[in-house]
């Protein structure tokens, strides 16, 4: 058997690789690879955790929300589902738009801060034009346009959050400065002041807390923070007691909610809250046989939906939200530690975003505790409400892209048909 000599290589050129027929360019192929597994992976524990107690606290709270609201439904519209069916629409929504954000990078956030927060002061304006604003129990804090409703305080939540991580980000060697700290406060201060005007006292707390959790995580000294904290503090006091409703429910509270002291019916939700816990006792009267949400308890698939939890599900029921809350708090806790050294935005947007909603969960829970007065505050991920459901999924979304990657494999260079 003969065999054909082998062909001479040409000079000044390569031998030609052999093609494989399963692939039209070998070197795309790993590059394509790669860019794929980093768009729809995560590479951190935070990240999945942070997100499936997010999805359970959002199943749960649909499956309340059915429950709290079906009597108050078919009062209004005839229909047991209609509030339901408009959760579930807003969840569908949010959901996905909170996927999308996590795999945002952190330069897009660093973009559209800005934008973002002009655009959430625009619509709170929008309130105080009549055929638009819209009142509800006496806040001035809706919009209606060609029959959609939302509440702009929502989206100015999350604008706050980037408006402040990228502008205290970028003052970190100046954080002694009142002018500079002034400066970047000024956009915080008018949507706050929006908020006060309409009436919004528990929207405003929540604003205050966010803007204060910010400068704190940033590392601006404690006694820059002392004189406004007062002063925010006198100015929310003398607008609530301004109004002569909400003046007396305070004064009410401070007299004690009893029912045979409170004639004018001020504390009316918080005795029923009360009555709607004590009858869950530890294992509640079961999912969907609360009788407190026939009209007896006003907003019970809204501020006060924690009050039929505790009903229906018991104080087991109770404490599985409260445990959920905390495993919310610590993995936020956990992602600002791993942020701490090396990405100030990322830290005190996290930092924000915690305050935000944990802040928001402890205030709804003392107000049905009876704690705190009435504040119209929803408890978040569980409560009926389009807007502030979409915002509170949105929010995390921005941390979940922050958790997405550790640090370090986040900053290094991505290199093309190499795995990191």
């Amino acid at each position: 058997m003969t065999t054909s000599p082998p062909r001479p290589r040409s000079k000044g050129r390569p031998a030609a690789r052999p093609v494989n027929p399963s692939s039209s360019d070998d070197s795309r192929g790993p590059a394509a690879i790669v860019t794929v597994k980093r768009l729809f992976t995560a590479e951190t524990g935070n990240y999945f955790l942070l997100l499936g107690t997010t999805l359970f606290l959002v199943v749960f709270g649909l499956i309340m929300v059915l429950s709290s609201s079906a009597v108050e439904s078919f009062i209004t519209s005839g229909d047991f589902f209609n509030g339901f069916v408009r959760q579930v629409a807003f969840a569908a929504f949010g959901v996905p738009l909170m996927l999308v954000a996590a795999r945002l990078p952190v330069f897009f956030w660093k973009k559209w801060a800005g934008r973002l927060m002009a655009f959430a002061i625009g619509l709170q304006l929008l309130v105080y034009i009549p055929g638009i604003g819209v009142e509800v129990n006496g806040n001035r804090n809706w919009i209606n346009i060609a029959g959609f409703t939302a509440q702009p305080s929502e989206l100015v939540k999350v604008a706050l959050v980037l408006w402040l991580a990228k502008s205290l980000a970028a003052i970190q060697d100046r954080l002694g400065d009142w002018r500079a700290l002034a400066k970047l406060l000024i956009p915080a201060g008018i949507a706050t002041v929006l908020n006060l005007i309409g009436g919004d006292v528990g929207t405003v707390i929540i604003f205050i807390a966010i803007i204060f959790a910010a400068l704190f995580f940033a590392g601006v000294n404690l006694r820059l923070l002392a004189v406004p904290l007062v002063v925010l503090a006198l100015a929310g006091a003398s607008l609530s007691l301004g109004s002569s409703s909400r003046a007396a429910r305070i004064a009410q509270f401070v007299r004690g909610c009893q029912t045979d002291s409170d004639p004018l019916g001020l504390c009316w939700q918080t005795v029923h809250g009360w009555w709607a816990l004590a009858s869950g006792g530890i294992f509640g009267v079961g999912l969907g046989n609360s009788k407190l949400k026939w009209s007896w308890l006003p907003e019970a698939a809204n501020d006060f939906i924690f009050a039929i939890i505790g009903e229906e599900l018991g104080l087991i029921g109770a404490i599985l939200v409260l445990v959920l809350l905390l495993v919310l708090a610590i993995t936020f806790l956990r992602i600002i530690r791993a942020r701490r050294e090396t990405d100030a935005f990322a830290r005190v947007a996290v930092s924000a975003v915690l305050v935000w909603i944990i802040g928001q969960a402890f205030v709804n829970i003392a107000v049905v505790l009876g704690l705190l007065p009435v504040l119209g505050v929803p408890l978040p991920l569980i409560s009926s409400g389009g807007s502030a459901l979409t915002t509170t999924l949105l929010g995390i979304g921005i941390v979940l892209s922050f958790a997405r990657h550790a640090p370090d494999v986040e900053s290094a260079p991505m290199t093309s048909g190499r795995a990191a």
